[in-house]
């Protein structure tokens, strides 16, 4: 089984570098057949020069140029259209996710879940300088996700998952253009009867570069994706069936 491990990447010369060896260095050492896909989003920096040079060096390696508008949905959704692997991983590229939780996630799919979702609130998760005023909002995001839909799952907008190509194909069209396409795609994935299963997962602030993510984010785009699944979730109820 493949693994696309899908990086968005805006204005992230600091940090995309160290992103691309640490996962391609982890991946190799654990024998597992992949590719990287960065989806450089329009960057201003150097971004694109780097990924150019680290091409030469890495086989593994892929880049492909979003064009504009620009932003985190949009960038994701480029990389899910054009992944090769068997499943995708969706990786921030300022390190604040894992390479040994990625090596986690495929290993636990091998035992045929559909997908595979962290959570960096469970025993044996671990945080490291989450701002306060982020985590309050997160924590109340993830409780009404979690009343509405009933599940037993503590971190829906956690951005970091692993889902078989046949999901990525079944969840289609996504709507969500931002950040909210991290609430998207488990949920759909939840509605439609796909199998999943959850595990922990670090999470650390990134140390370089500007964070992507903005306040507004938690407003009404996330709001209209949450409401747009619950209505789906409402209204086609044994609709969907995995196939």
């Amino acid at each position: 089984m493949t693994l696309s491990v899908i990086i968005p990447a805006h204005n992230e010369a600091a940090s995309i570098e160290k992103a691309v060896l640490a996962f391609n260095a982890e991946l190799k050492s654990s024998q597992i057949d992949h590719e990287i896909l960065v989806v450089n989003d329009n960057s201003r920096d150097n971004t694109e020069e780097i990924l150019k040079r680290l091409k030469i060096e890495i086989p593994e390696l892929n880049y492909l140029n979003n064009v504009p508008p620009n932003g985190y949905g949009f960038a994701v959704k480029k990389g899910l259209e054009n992944f090769k692997g068997d499943c995708a991983a969706i990786v921030m590229a300022d390190m604040s996710d894992s390479p040994l939780d990625l090596v986690a996630y495929y290993r636990k799919m091998q035992e045929g879940y559909d997908c595979v979702f962290g959570s960096r609130f469970i025993r044996g998760s671990k945080t490291i300088g989450y701002p306060k005023h982020k985590l309050i909002l997160n924590r109340m995001g993830n409780a009404l996700i979690m009343a509405l839909f009933t599940v037993n799952y503590n971190d829906v907008t956690n951005a970091f998952k692993l889902y078989k190509r046949e999901v990525i194909n079944g969840l289609k069209p996504l709507l969500s253009q931002h950040f909210n396409l991290t609430v998207e795609l488990p949920l759909k994935s939840i509605i439609r009867g796909y199998s999943y299963t959850v595990i922990p997962n670090s999470w650390i602030n990134r140390k370089k570069g500007l964070s992507k993510f903005k306040i507004k984010e938690i407003g009404i785009r996330y709001l209209f994706i949450i409401f747009y699944c619950l209505l789906e979730k409402l209204l086609s109820s044994g609709n969907y069936k995995k196939k």
